[in-house]
């Protein structure tokens, strides 16, 4: 494999629509070399999925994570499963993990019955889909993977990015819905292309894109990255907590955005309050993070677990049910 510039990883990762000249003027070399080594990490499949970082709750939606035990015996099993997996309209991500859970699926639903009989339906379509666990995503917190850039200048162009929550519900106007499909299946359309693909003059397609991200319905563009072709580690840490203060609990949320290796933190409902991902170049350090939480915040844990990731097969942020009942009205 080439070597890989992790600082060109890092931005490219955080930041799917950024240009060539941009890019060139923060790593300082010139767009010729930069659009050669993006290629190269495309070709070799270590940046992929690229998806637009869409607020799902301020579309009325919430987010159930569904871990499935035992859900294949072989490679052309898991193949199959995870195809109809991601043919389901509800489904926004796939991915599987090693240990106690194989396969994590994400739904993005409006309601709990819509979501309760999607997942019923798979069970009974997928037979070895029934034995599962079901997570209530309150909100999740995208941060930076910082973990990746030498270059500590980098670190302030992305910041910490909160998805879900408790939202009002906006109102989309046609036009904005048109872009926000486009982005969807397409997140790195230049200007015109998506201009030509909403049938939109290229001004106001321009216009729509930075209205929705002024007003945080889209948080980002990134890619994902294929940590196991690199080596990196990847783990979800589970925690149960109890005895929480106001205090504690910022104190908490506060050393999870200054760690360079926790990429995501879930709050949640159900069996585990927090689910945390963490990525590091050497797998000691998850293990030295670990010791250091258990340590420093062993008043609040109560129990915890910790699972190795393994790979996403799908990314995303909204789901396409919305469009398939747009166009049937």
């Amino acid at each position: 494999m080439t070597k890989i510039d992790l600082n060109l990883l890092y931005l490219r990762g955080e930041n799917a629509r950024m240009s060539l000249l941009e890019l060139a003027q923060h790593l300082k070399t010139t767009p010729q070399r930069l659009k050669y080594s993006i290629s190269v990490l495309e070709k070799e499949h270590i940046l992929t999925n690229p998806y637009c970082l869409f607020d799902y709750s301020y579309f009325g939606l919430i987010l159930f994570r569904v871990y499935f035990k035992g859900g294949y015996i072989s490679e052309q099993d898991k193949v199959h499963i995870i195809e109809e997996l991601k043919h389901n309209p509800y489904v926004v991500s796939v991915y599987e993990m090693t240990g106690e859970y194989d396969l994590v699926v994400e739904f993005a639903s409006p309601n709990p019955s819509k979501f309760n009989k999607e997942v019923k339906k798979i069970a009974t379509l997928i037979p070895a889909l029934n034995d599962y666990k079901v997570i209530l995503n309150l909100v999740t917190y995208v941060y930076p993977q910082q973990y990746l850039a030498k270059n500590v200048d980098l670190y302030s162009l992305n910041v910490e990015r909160i998805v879900g929550g408790d939202r009002e519900r906006e109102e989309f106007n046609p036009h904005e819905l048109l872009v926000v499909k486009t982005l969807l299946n397409n997140p790195t359309l230049r200007y015109t292309d998506l201009a030509e693909r909403t049938g939109l003059n290229v001004k106001t397609a321009k216009s729509i894109l930075r209205n929705l991200t002024k007003r945080n319905i889209i948080k980002g563009f990134k890619y994902v990255i294929d940590t196991n072709k690199l080596g990196i580690s990847t783990s979800r840490l589970f925690l149960k907590i109890h005895n929480v203060s106001l205090e504690r609990e910022a104190q908490l949320m506060e050393y999870m955005l200054h760690n360079r290796e926790i990429v995501q933190l879930h709050k949640t409902v159900g069996d585990w309050d927090l689910e945390i991902d963490l990525q590091a170049l050497d797998k000691n350090k998850i293990r030295s993070i670990l010791m250091q939480i258990r340590e420093e915040f062993k008043d609040l844990i109560e129990r915890f677990n910790l699972i190795e990731f393994y790979q996403y097969y799908q990314k995303s942020y909204l789901p396409q049910f919305m469009f398939k009942e747009e166009g049937k009205k």
